[in-house]
């Protein structure tokens, strides 16, 4: 089942513990609540609370993430397209293509933008023919095969530098919520 975009809303007053928790969960999303709330000095029933309402807020997701590689995904690119007609339509008939999984409406050159993963060239090729280009609306594809992927990082908030860890976190002092 595809996950769905966030919703645009009204951002959401973060305190420097719902950053913490985050933080931890980005480390290990199966991280239990009371290991959180050693690191950031709550008790489980707090971070329980707190992540709950994260997650109602539609602030995080925890899920996992899949190494392409490990399951046969040997191609990956992006799909440039530009659109004439009713983008929307278009985007719902290229969301409904099962090797697409990141679709964006873009400024630019390009009006739409997707992101696809294949088992090789072939198969790249014949989601480009039978799939991509026989929407209507869609004037021009350009496709950017990735020979390599530098970086893939979801570290919050952006420029943190906060990488993974596999060491615990040092000890914090115990706040209430």
């Amino acid at each position: 089942m595809p996950t769905k975009p966030f919703k645009r809303q009204a951002s959401l007053q973060l305190d420097e513990i719902d950053r913490a928790i985050i933080s931890e969960l980005q480390d290990d999303g199966r991280r239990t609540y009371g290991r959180i709330g050693k690191a950031v000095g709550l008790s489980e029933p707090a971070v329980r609370q707190r992540v709950a309402r994260l997650i109602e807020a539609d602030a995080i997701r925890i899920a996992a993430t899949v190494n392409p590689d490990a399951l046969g995904i040997r191609l990956r690119a992006t799909v440039c397209l530009r659109c004439d007609g009713d983008l929307e339509r278009i985007c719902e008939q290229l969301s409904a293509i099962e090797e697409v999984d990141f679709l964006i409406v873009t400024a630019g050159s390009f009006d739409v933008m997707a992101q696809v993963q294949c088992s090789d060239d072939r198969h790249l090729y014949r989601l480009l023919n039978e799939d991509v280009r026989k929407i209507d609306g869609v004037r021009e594809t350009e496709t950017f095969i990735y020979l390599d992927i530098v970086k893939a990082d979801y570290a919050w908030p952006p420029g943190s530098g906060r990488r993974p860890s596999l060491e615990p976190p040092s000890p914090r002092r115990r706040r209430r919520s």
